[in-house]
C-alpha cells in the first residue's frame, strides 16, 4: 500500500479504468451533450481517476485525446507543483489537506455535492502559474457504479480584480485620510511647534501611496510577462537601511521596533533594485502586520557562497495549515478579497531575480523568511 497523508493512494489499473470509459464512450448522446458544455467537465471514479473528459478540458491541457488523461488525477493533468510529491500521486501529499478540489472530490464520493474554490499553483511553460478555479462535484450513479462529476471554472480574473479592488479600497484609502487629516492639521495651525512634523507625515504617508500603486502596477507587469529586468550594482546593507527606514513610520509598524543585524562579508551583489526591494518590502511588511505592540523584527544579510541571503524575522508562529497556502495567490489570513503578497514574493524572486524565497515557522523560534539571491544576476 502506498503511503498517503490525506487522500487515498490506491488506484484501478488501465485495463479497468478503460472499462469504465467505455461506459460513457459508447454513449454518443451523452458524449455530444457534454462536449457542448463550454466549462471544463470530467468523470471521476472513486478512486479520483478521470474516466472521462469533455473538449473544454482536452482543449485547455492541449491534448489531442483522451488517451492522455485517462486514469490520471486531476492535479497530474491540470499540473499541480504538488501532483509528484508522493509516489501515490494528487491528493496524497501533506499539502493536500487544504486542497479545495481533493475535498470536494472526497466529499462527493461519500455523496455530498457541492463546490469550493481551487487555488492551483501549477508549472506551465516553464514558468510557475496561479490559477484561482471554482470546481463544483456532483455524485453520480451509472452502469450500478459511483462516479464524481468534477466541473472547473477559471475565475482568476475575477479574484485578481477581487483583489486590487479591496487593496485600493482599503489600504491606498487609509493613506490617503491619512494624508489629508495630516493636511487639515497643518492648515489649522501653519505657524504651529508641530507644522515640520506635520510637513513629515505628510510626505511619508503619500510616499506610501506611491509605494502600493507602484507595488501593484509591479505584480501585473510581473504576471504578464512584461516586467523588465534592470541588474546592477548593489549593497546589501543598505538595502536594508532602506526598508528599515521606510516601514518603521509605517501604520504597520505600530509601535514596534526593527533592528538590523551586522553581517560580515562583501555586502556588494549585483542584481534589479527595484525588485530586490519589493520583495524584501513585502518580507518587512508582513512581519510587522504579524506582530505586537512591543514587538522586535530582525532583519539580516549575508552572503553564502555564490549566494546572499536577507533574513526577516519576527516571533509570531505561522500555523501548520496556514503555511500550506502561504504562496497560493488568493489565499490570506487578512480577510476576504487580499493577499498577494507573499504569493507575489515567490513570483518575483523566482521568475525575475533568479532566486527563491523560503520560511521557517515555529511556536518555539517564530517565523523567519529568507530571500536567497545569486551573486550576480546576468543581464538579458
Amino acid at each position: 500500500m502506498e503511503k498517503t497523508s490525506h487522500a487515498p493512494a490506491e488506484r484501478l489499473t488501465q485495463p479497468q479504468a478503460f472499462a469504465q470509459y467505455q461506459y460513457f464512450a459508447e454513449d454518443s448522446l451523452l458524449r455530444r451533450f457534454l462536449d457542448a458544455i463550454p466549462i471544463q467537465l470530467v468523470v471521476l471514479n472513486t478512486h479520483r481517476q478521470i474516466i472521462f473528459s469533455n473538449r473544454a478540458v482536452l482543449e485547455f491541457l492541449g491534448a489531442a485525446s483522451e488517451d492522455s488523461v485517462l486514469g490520471s488525477r486531476p492535479g497530474e493533468v491540470f499540473g499541480c507543483i504538488n501532483a509528484d510529491t508522493l509516489p501515490g500521486g494528487c491528493g496524497t501529499a501533506d499539502m493536500c489537506r487544504t486542497c479545495g478540489a481533493v475535498n470536494a472530490i472526497l466529499a462527493a464520493i461519500d455523496g455530498q455535492p457541492g463546490h469550493q474554490e481551487y487555488r492551483l499553483t501549477r508549472t506551465f511553460d516553464k514558468h510557475t502559474e496561479s490559477l484561482d478555479l471554482r470546481v463544483d462535484t456532483m455524485p453520480l450513479e451509472h452502469r450500478g457504479e459511483r462516479f464524481v462529476v468534477f466541473a472547473v471554472q477559471d475565475i482568476s480574473d475575477q479574484k485578481r480584480r477581487s483583489v486590487l479592488e479591496n487593496i485600493f479600497f482599503h489600504d491606498i484609502l487609509n493613506l490617503a485620510g491619512g494624508v489629508k487629516s495630516f493636511a487639515q492639521l497643518l492648515a489649522e495651525n501653519p505657524d504651529g511647534a508641530e507644522a515640520p512634523e506635520m510637513v513629515r507625515l505628510i510626505e511619508s504617508a503619500a510616499s506610501q501611496v506611491v509605494e502600493e500603486i507602484n507595488a501593484q502596477r509591479m505584480l501585473l507587469a510581473a504576471e504578464n510577462r512584461e516586467l523588465k529586468v534592470r541588474p546592477q550594482l548593489l549593497n546589501g546593507p543598505e538595502i536594508l537601511k532602506r526598508a528599515a527606514e521606510l516601514y518603521q513610520s509605517h501604520p504597520v509598524a505600530d509601535h514596534q521596533t526593527i533592528h538590523i543585524e551586522t553581517g560580515s562579508g562583501d555586502p556588494w551583489f549585483t542584481s534589479d533594485k527595484a525588485l530586490v526591494g519589493r520583495v524584501l518590502g513585502n518580507m518587512l511588511k508582513n512581519a510587522l502586520e504579524a506582530g505586537r505592540k512591543g514587538d522586535r523584527v530582525t532583519l539580516g544579510f549575508k552572503r553564502q557562497g555564490q549566494q546572499v541571503q536577507f533574513r526577516v524575522h519576527n516571533r509570531a508562529f505561522i500555523k501548520k495549515d496556514v503555511q500550506q497556502q502561504l504562496f497560493q495567490r488568493s489565499f490570506s489570513t487578512k480577510g476576504h478579497g487580499r493577499g498577494i503578497g507573499t504569493y507575489g514574493m515567490r513570483l518575483l524572486a523566482e521568475e525575475f531575480l533568479g532566486g527563491r524565497v523560503v520560511f521557517e515557522s515555529t511556536p518555539e523560534n517564530g517565523t523567519t523568511f529568507q530571500l536567497v539571491l545569486p551573486q550576480n544576476l546576468p543581464s538579458d
